[in-house]
């Protein structure tokens, strides 16, 4: 184990203090202070080492916490990136994005602050890139099968990084001009700098894997034509179809899905000239939907200048405890401050829009709400409570419906589930042989460690079609339920 007494004689839970508001929204780099090794080796001394280390259960990928966190207690952070990099591609990624289930899985959590499980994961990985232990892993021969993986977000980039390493020509289709996914323009830079992703990109080309960017798979190349070009074709397409608000008004100009309104954004945070764009500059915004999307549209509404940003959850507010119906390990429901959320703004509980009102221009002028509660057919209005928030900006966060089917999706020909995601086997095969389907396709709306996860898994399953066998890791089979809610 790490430190025997270390959770004993440090009981405080320590992170990397975040930039001074004032200072972080005039910039798009990330938010947190340089941070402190000694004391992430202090925080990795406070892992107990426990006989049954729930933290595996808590995270998807089954990472080897209480191993890595010894080695960087010790010091030895050239065994520890070994230790991550074993059940994890991107550990750069999973510990800037992920909201750490494994956490609040973790033994210690029962009655002391839980272990800094992401913080010592993004140090261990950050000081592995740093000092240049973080090479090209290029396979030894090429086993003439041929892999598209259409979809360059995390579980497209874990599939074709996991099949380039066993001798796999894969390619990577990617409809932006840059690959990524949502990494690249649906996560802000103050979240994530894309220097993190671009030197991960870098290397996986150099290990072999070939990037097909600008390429509307579905349009200017058929379903078709890729299965008929490839000996296994990966969907790694995303859940892309966004939940919309119907009430009255919603035509008006100035009412925006979030990812119409978060990547031109991130463009423009490159450097990048994006015309017609629309920014939050001196509006008064409203943000439907409290969660990271949510976060995302306020941070970057506070850095685009906004006059107000105001976000609007249906559901009551969490309390700061876990409920009694969420024990540990699972993850709680509890009040929860993200950067953006210290940035400034409102954020308004058990609220509903009902309408939303335009000026004589038919741009949006104002919110007309309704707070709400619980009744016996679910939320219904107050009486009574109706207002009008002004508004010249609505982003809608409110998350997404499952993948787009039109185009790849229809001429592919795979059998959808209830929810409207691509069925798929234990291997993360679908219903049509040799097209495989990892994240948030088939899953549905999930977490970045979710993603990568399945993308490890399918690409078990494609390596096992092409060859017989696989000797690669299977972290998860889409019937497994995380302990989180």
């Amino acid at each position: 184990m790490a430190d025997p007494q270390g959770f004993l004689t440090i009981r405080d839970r320590e992170l990397p203090a975040r930039r001074p508001v004032p200072v972080r929204i005039l910039d798009w780099n990330e938010v947190y202070e340089p941070t402190d090794v000694a004391m992430v080796q202090r925080q990795a001394g406070r892992c107990m080492d426990c006989g049954i280390p729930f933290c595996h259960s808590g995270c998807p990928l089954g990472n080897l916490i209480p191993e890595w966190n010894d080695l960087a207690w010790k010091g030895d952070w050239r065994e520890a990136i070994e230790r991550l990099h074993a059940t994890n591609n991107f550990p750069e990624f999973t510990g800037r994005l992920c909201p750490a289930p494994c956490e609040t899985a973790c033994v210690l959590g029962i009655n002391q602050p839980a272990v800094t499980i992401k913080q010592v994961e993004v140090t261990t990985i950050d000081r592995a890139w740093a000092a240049g232990t973080v090479t090209p892993q290029p396979p030894e021969r090429l086993t003439g099968k041929t892999v598209a993986v259409v979809g360059s977000g995390p579980a497209g980039l874990a599939a074709a990084q996991q099949l380039t390493r066993v001798g796999h020509t894969v390619a990577v289709y990617e409809r932006a001009d840059r690959p990524g996914g949502l990494l690249r323009y649906g996560i802000p830079e103050f979240k994530m700098e894309k220097s993190v992703l671009d030197r991960r990109l870098a290397q996986m080309e150099a290990e072999g894997t070939r990037f097909r960017c600008g390429v509307a798979v579905g349009d200017s190349v058929t379903g078709r034509q890729l299965r008929d070009r490839y000996d296994a074709v990966v969907l790694a397409i995303g859940a892309t179809r966004p939940r919309d608000l119907d009430v009255p008004g919603r035509q008006a100009g100035g009412v925006l899905q979030a990812m119409d309104f978060l990547p031109p954004a991130n463009r423009a945070s490159l450097g990048e000239r994006v015309a017609g764009q629309v920014t939050a500059y001196g509006k008064d915004v409203i943000v439907i939907g409290g969660g990271d999307t949510g976060a995302d549209c306020i941070g970057t509404s506070h850095r685009q200048g906004a006059r107000s940003v105001t976000s609007l959850e249906i559901m009551p507010q969490p309390g700061p405890e876990r409920p009694a119906g969420q024990p540990w390990p699972t993850y709680p429901m509890i009040f929860r401050v993200a950067s953006a959320h210290e940035e400034g703004g409102e954020r308004l509980y058990a609220i509903t829009a009902t309408e939303i009102l335009a000026d004589a221009a038919g741009q949006v002028s104002g919110l007309r709400v309704a707070d709400v509660r619980m009744g016996e057919r679910g939320f219904e209005t107050v009486e009574g409570t109706e207002r009008v928030l002004p508004a010249q900006l609505v982003l809608l966060a409110m998350g997404f419906l499952g993948p787009q089917q039109e185009g790849l999706v229809e001429q592919i020909g795979v059998r959808l589930d209830a929810r409207g995601n691509i069925e798929r086997d234990r291997e993360f095969m679908t219903s049509v042989p040799g097209v495989f389907v990892a994240g948030d396709a088939g899953r549905g709306q999930s977490l970045i460690v979710w993603a990568i996860a399945e993308g490890r898994s399918a690409a078990r399953g494609v390596d096992a079609y092409l060859m017989g066998s696989s000797q690669l890791p299977r972290p998860i089979n889409p019937t497994d339920r995380p302990l989180t809610v």
